[in-house]
């Protein structure tokens, strides 16, 4: 179930909600108590008033009954003798509230006494003056009740939610490598210390598997290795003893090409495995990329010459991997066998290689790869990994032999 306003914002509502249900349930309360409190206070004054009168006018039988604002008394004679009204004459013994003949509301209390039956009418519009003033206030009550339960909802809900607020900075500034926590150790052992302890059981979980992945791939990588080693220990000794078969030599040269890029790319691997980068040193680019380009074969055999223009740029990077992806780069840039020129200039933003081959100094039995307009180096592994330590590869226009790599900013 979504809920669309922010939990403070719940929070304040449910006491709003509860201050104006008490506010209303008080308001309610006071008017049933003076509506009851009415009805006794009525009760008891025309009670008592038909009882005295009923004894004196059984000692007096011609006194006059009391006609004031307040109380008014009738006595049913024969013939109606005693002017009691028509309005009142149908109702039965009780006390009831009626309407006078002018329309206004009253109590009219009928009896049936020793001396006949006696009607006793109470007014009391200015006491229901005094309840429609009680009305008003108690709306007022009620109004300003919800309006101080918001208030101070939305002041109880800060400090409710700001645990909560904090577990979830806490929880947002976690590293991307899993890692074990100790967050339920700054909370009380309520609800919100039951979440942050199952975020630490899951952090631990979590940890516990990168631990046993890490495991995992440091043992693949060992035995990954030693055959590849093997492989090229073989190669080379089969290059030197080629000498004399040189149609066998662009066999073995691509073989070699294909397991130094296997070993290249395990490498890479295995680093985006880690889910961590090497620690960066500072390095200057124009010498950390000449000792770069010494691990290119095609580079150190003179098959391609370098055209480095650049000035001196103070940066800080991890070498190793930063050395891996220049590797996967230029491996995909120069053809195998082609020679040309590589032009590589550095500035505090980028790196761009350039490569230019020379068709009139090409061998012939080299196998240069097929032209397209939209080639792409298909970098996969490599692009994470420059992504990794901050670098983007842009080789949109390698199809033309150049690719930027861009020093975007973390």
């Amino acid at each position: 179930m979504r809920f669309p306003l922010p939990l403070r914002t719940r929070v304040t509502l449910l006491y709003t909600v509860m201050g104006a249900v008490l506010s209303i349930a008080f308001a309610l309360g006071v008017v049933f108590i003076a509506e009851e409190y009415e009805r006794v206070l009525v009760e008891s004054i025309l009670t008592s008033q038909a009882h005295d009168y009923a004894e004196r006018l059984q000692r007096e039988p011609g006194i006059d009954l009391p006609r004031s604002a307040r109380v008014s008394g009738y006595q049913l004679l024969p013939y109606n003798r005693g002017e009691v009204p028509d309005v009142y004459l149908s109702q039965p013994p009780g006390i009831v509230d009626v309407r006078n003949a002018e329309g206004d509301e009253v109590f009219l209390g009928v009896f049936d006494t020793s001396a006949g039956r006696l009607f006793f009418v109470m007014d009391l519009h200015d006491i229901e003056a005094l309840e429609r003033y009680l009305a008003l206030v108690l709306a007022v009550v009620v109004l300003a009740g919800t309006a101080l339960s918001a208030w101070l909802g939305w002041l109880l809900s800060g400090r409710v939610v700001r645990p909560v607020q904090q577990l979830a900075q806490a929880v947002a500034s976690l590293p991307i490598q899993p890692e074990r926590t100790a967050l339920a150790d700054k909370l009380p052992a309520d609800e919100l210390g039951q979440l942050a302890s199952a975020i630490d059981d899951y952090q631990a979980r979590l940890a516990s598997a990168a631990e046993a992945e890490q495991t995992f791939l440091a043992d693949a990588s060992h035995e990954l290795r030693t055959p590849i080693s093997v492989v090229r220990g073989a190669t080379e000794l089969l290059l030197e003893d080629s000498a004399d078969m040189p149609a066998l030599q662009p066999r073995l040269l691509r073989l070699d090409r294909g397991i130094r890029e296997l070993s290249e790319l395990i490498d890479a691997l295995m680093r985006l495995a880690r889910r961590r980068v090497d620690s960066a040193e500072p390095v200057e680019l124009r010498g950390w990329l000449v000792s770069c380009l010494a691990g290119v074969a095609s580079i150190v055999d003179g098959t391609v010459s370098v055209a480095l223009d650049c000035a001196e740029v103070d940066t800080t990077l991890p070498t190793s991997d930063a050395t891996l992806i220049v590797h996967g780069v230029l491996r995909r840039l120069l053809p195998p066998g082609v020679p040309g020129t590589l032009r590589i200039s550095i500035s505090n933003r980028m790196m761009s290689f350039a490569f230019a081959a020379d068709d009139t100094l090409r061998s012939t039995s080299s196998r240069p790869r097929p032209a397209s307009s939209d080639r792409r180096l298909g970098l996969t592994l490599v692009g994470r990994l420059a992504d990794r330590i901050g670098w983007e590869i842009d080789d949109s226009d390698a199809a033309s032999g150049s690719v930027d790599v861009r020093f975007v900013k973390r």
